[in-house]
This record gives C-alpha cells, sequence and structure tokens, in this order.
C-alpha cells in the first residue's frame, strides 16, 4: 500500500507539473496576443493621423484664400527632396477656415535614426511639421521609413536635384512600427515580430492647385 500511494503521488505530482506549464505557456501566449493586438492598433491609429495631415496638407499646397498673393501655383513648392519639402499655403484657423489670405510657409522632413535613442526600436524617427520659421518641433509616433517620389505632367519621376516647377505630383511612401515592441531582447525573433508595423503608399497625390498650372 505504501509503494502504490507513493506512485500515486509521483504520478499526480508529475500531472500536475504538466498542467502547471500549460498554464504559464497559455498565459505567456496570452500575455504576447495581447501586447501585439495593442501595438497593432496603437500603430494603425498613428498611421490615420499621420495619413489625415498629410492629405490635409498636401492637397493645400499652392492655395490661397486670396488667391492673387500665389498668382502662379509653380513657384508654390521652394524645396523637394526624397526626405523633404517646403512649400506655401494658406493654413486655415478658428477664426479663418479657409485661410486668411496670408502665405504661411510649411515644411516636412524626417530625423535621422540617430536623434532616438530612448527606444528599443533602432529605426524610429521623427517626422517633423514645420511652419514658418517656429523650431521643429514632433512627436514619435513611430515612423521608420518615409520617401517622396516627385512626377511631372507626363507622370514621369523627377530625379534629383528636382526642378520644382516640374512637379504636378507626389508620392509618399510611408511606414510606422511600434516604438517599444514585445519581447525585443530575444534573437531569434524577426523584426516584424517584435515591432507591429503598418505601411501605407499614395500613389501620385497632387494638390488642385498643381494639376491647374
Amino acid at each position: 500500500m505504501g509503494f502504490s500511494t507513493l506512485l500515486d503521488i509521483l504520478g499526480s505530482s508529475l500531472v500536475g507539473g504538466m498542467l502547471l506549464l500549460i498554464m504559464f505557456r497559455l498565459n505567456d501566449a496570452s500575455i504576447e496576443n495581447s501586447y501585439l493586438y495593442t501595438g497593432n492598433l496603437l500603430v494603425q491609429q498613428n498611421l490615420v493621423s499621420i495619413v489625415d495631415v498629410l492629405n490635409h496638407d498636401f492637397n493645400k499646397i499652392g492655395y490661397c484664400e486670396k488667391w492673387e498673393n500665389i498668382p502662379d501655383p509653380a513657384y508654390s513648392i521652394l524645396s523637394a527632396t526624397d526626405t523633404s519639402i517646403s512649400f506655401l499655403t494658406d493654413l486655415p484657423s478658428l477664426s479663418h477656415p479657409y485661410g486668411d489670405g496670408i502665405i504661411d510657409t510649411m515644411k516636412y522632413f524626417s530625423s535621422s535614426v540617430s536623434e532616438l535613442t530612448e527606444t528599443p526600436n533602432p529605426r524610429d524617427r521623427i517626422l517633423y511639421r514645420v511652419v514658418g520659421n517656429s523650431i521643429p518641433k514632433g512627436s514619435n509616433l513611430g515612423v521608420t521609413y518615409f520617401k517622396l517620389t516627385y512626377f511631372d505632367s507626363a507622370g514621369n519621376p523627377l530625379p534629383a536635384p528636382v526642378v520644382t516647377s516640374k512637379i504636378r505630383s507626389i508620392q509618399i511612401d510611408l511606414k510606422l512600427e511600434d516604438i517599444y515592441g514585445y519581447d525585443t531582447e530575444n534573437q531569434d525573433k524577426s523584426d516584424s515580430e517584435r515591432y507591429a508595423n503598418a505601411v501605407w503608399k499614395q500613389l501620385k497625390i497632387s494638390s488642385p492647385n498643381l494639376r491647374n498650372r
């Protein structure tokens, strides 16, 4: 009886240990799925926010409530590279929802990855939106790739250095990743497993003012 009881205890301990291990693994999987879902949701929300602002601003290139202040939209884009653009526009406000007729200068550019060292993601950078001569300010929303491609009236890509007066449309390529990631120290995981990501490409977005040149 004593030997049989000992075997029963050992068997129960073995089964209990296996069940406990399974529970730990299920708990880890649940935590990982929850974290990845939250990361994906955050990346998607950040992407929508950035895209909304980009679409609004780029559609306003060369726009002014008093059109005579920008009589020739051909000169509304001041500079253009694959990672930056500067242009003239007329920004709306609460008191002037369609603009106040005063020309504003807006610039977009992305930082280098070396400007950010406090997050686990080694590829994130800041996408700056600067109005006039204000100090460049931006928040880290997880942008890891930002590229601009410019096209002429025939749809041909313009080579660098870009002649801004020939720009008729602009392609925006944008990628966002979770800035913190999950299980980032695990060398067996790929970047796509560590960092939730989302990609957006706007093919040849152009302001109505550019099309009317």
